[in-house]
């Protein structure tokens, strides 16, 4: 991982529930009213005394780990079958003991870009004391921080509907960051000449053919979320496995 001289300002200490009620809201899937549910250990970045005064926070980052999902088809392939053809409970009290999952990693805003999101992945990842640790991120390939921090990425087929919009949206510059932002996203649809808007437009009805009554949606920062949620809900599945830890069976 790239060096960052920031860091060095820093620390990862052992976090409580109100380190990420303080940045839950800076997250793209959680809302003000949800609740982070069970989990099984929380890390967060700290200022150290000398920069403290200007970071204005106790809290710059957080990762949240929790128990993992029973079945996950890429762990399958990631794992090579280590948990697959067994009966539900066997697999269930295997799962639980060798892996743990990541379910949040936030950085406050004011210190992103700098690498901390891909430093706490990594520095945390060993604490859990599991052999294997892993993550599913809907917008992996936009902000690769997991396999900065260490981890292996593992992406699922891409339907050939979502390909060809992703496509159409990039030749008219629409990709990366921005497609997690439906409103910019909104904005730049809104500014195409003719020609483009036409393109996008029949492209987006197209996709739009896959999902029922959505078909028939209006043109407008609604089905431009809508049409975004979908375009990116087969996420990347990431794992780490721990040179320093054996499976337990």
């Amino acid at each position: 991982m790239r060096s960052c001289s920031v860091c060095k300002e820093m620390e990862i200490d052992t976090g409580r529930l109100e380190d990420y009620k303080k940045l839950a809201h800076y997250h793209y899937r959680d809302s003000p009213e949800a609740g982070l549910g069970p989990f099984a250990a929380i890390y967060a970045i700290r200022p150290n005394a000398r920069i403290k005064w200007r970071a204005d926070t106790d809290t710059i980052g957080v990762i949240v780990y929790t128990m993992p999902n029973p079945n996950v088809e890429l762990r399958n392939v990631a794992t090579a079958g280590v948990f697959a053809g067994l009966d539900r409970d066997t697999q269930l009290a295997l799962v639980n003991k060798n892996i743990r999952r990541i379910a949040r990693v936030i950085i406050e805003p004011r210190f992103r870009g700098i690498g901390l999101a891909a430093w706490l992945v990594r520095a945390t990842m060993p604490l859990m004391k599991v052999p294997f640790v892993e993550a599913l991120a809907v917008m992996g390939i936009v902000n690769p921080f997991f396999e900065k921090g260490g981890m292996q990425a593992y992406t699922a087929k891409i339907p050939m509907r979502n390909a060809r919009l992703i496509e159409a949206l990039s030749s008219v510059g629409i990709e990366g960051r921005c497609l997690i932002n439906p409103r910019k996203v909104q904005d730049r649809i809104a500014q195409l000449d003719k020609n483009s808007g036409q393109l996008i437009e029949r492209e987006i009805g197209l996709f739009l053919q896959s999902y029922g009554k959505r078909r028939s949606m209006s043109a407008g920062l609604n089905r431009t979320r809508y049409v975004l949620t979908k375009l990116t809900d087969r996420p990347t599945y990431y794992i780490w496995f721990n040179p320093d830890m054996e499976l337990r069976i």
